[in-house]
């Protein structure tokens, strides 16, 4: 019998984006509470590139994390960004939030 991923199981990281995770986890737990928010997008920029490397592996996950630093700057408009479901090379723009 073969075992089927079914949508309510999270994808777990392979070896490789595990080690890559590790980082971004000290990041997240040791040196972001120390620093005031300050992320133009929705997921944050370390919990983005945790689920990418966690949904798309090492290589991919590792290509969209940098992108997505990339664009984070003063010169991009802010929104929703979230990570694809289907990888691609090309960048998608951010979803602008129409909160006041």
């Amino acid at each position: 019998m073969s075992e089927e991923r079914t949508e309510a199981t999270a994808p777990r990281p392979g070896p490789v984006a595990w080690v890559l995770l590790l980082p971004i986890r000290f990041y997240r737990k040791c040196i972001s509470p120390f620093l005031p928010p300050a992320c133009r997008f929705y997921p944050s920029c370390s919990a983005y590139a945790a689920q990418a490397l966690t949904k798309h592996g090492a290589a991919k996950g590792t290509y969209l994390a940098i992108r997505r630093l990339l664009r984070c700057g003063p010169w991009t408009d802010p929104g929703l960004d979230p990570v694809p479901e289907k990888f691609t090379l090309r960048a998608q723009r951010p979803v602008e939030t129409t909160e006041e």
